[in-house]
């Protein structure tokens, strides 16, 4: 058969198969139909940006150095060349079903240390994870962000000093006389 006659074989059984089933959607019954709207295609959670919380902001005292915010709060997300004494944190969470959300904190400068502070309220860690946690939607446990003084105490960091120190200890391999050079030689 030639290829001209497989061309036209092919669309023709193409345009039959659409056609049966553009009849077989016609005859899908109501509740079908109404099952299907409700399905919605999957949207990926976007979030971007500096998360800030309530405590981190707490925490945040007139007269720090920049160092020590950056310590705190992380590096900022926007700095601007026009305004070096102004640190600006912009977090946004886009999800499904849900209104974009988006919170700001701006943070100023005289000199190296921190003047004031301004922004949006912000929700505590807990909050926040109580609002991104699906689990906590269907009813499932929200995990505790605290650790209670004895669990603290299992993690001793002099506890695990003391034991590493108690090991003996392995002499260290001595370092070579001269290293390779970086490059090949030309």
């Amino acid at each position: 058969m030639p290829a001209n006659h497989t061309r036209r074989l092919g669309l023709l059984l193409a345009a039959v198969a659409g056609s049966v089933a553009l009849g077989a959607c016609s005859s899908i019954g109501s509740s079908t139909r109404s099952a299907l709207d409700t399905v919605t295609p999957y949207k990926v959670e976007v979030v971007q940006g500096n998360f800030v919380s309530k405590e981190q902001v707490e925490a945040l005292k007139p007269g720090m150095t920049r160092q020590q915010v950056r310590e705190i709060l992380g590096t900022s997300l926007l700095s601007d060349v026009f305004h070096g004494d102004r640190w600006d944190y912009v977090f946004t969470i886009r999800r499904q079903g849900v209104e974009a959300q988006q919170r700001r904190l701006t943070v100023f400068f005289k000199g190296e240390l921190l003047d004031h502070f301004e922004g949006d309220p912000m929700p505590s860690e807990e909050e926040f994870v109580a609002a991104l946690d699906t689990r906590a939607r269907r009813g499932g446990k929200v995990p505790k962000l605290e650790a209670s003084e004895d669990e603290l105490k299992k993690f001793d960091p002099k506890k695990d000093a003391d034991a590493k120190e108690a090991q003996p200890q392995q002499p260290l391999p001595p370092l070579p006389a001269s290293y390779p050079p970086l490059e090949a030689g030309r």
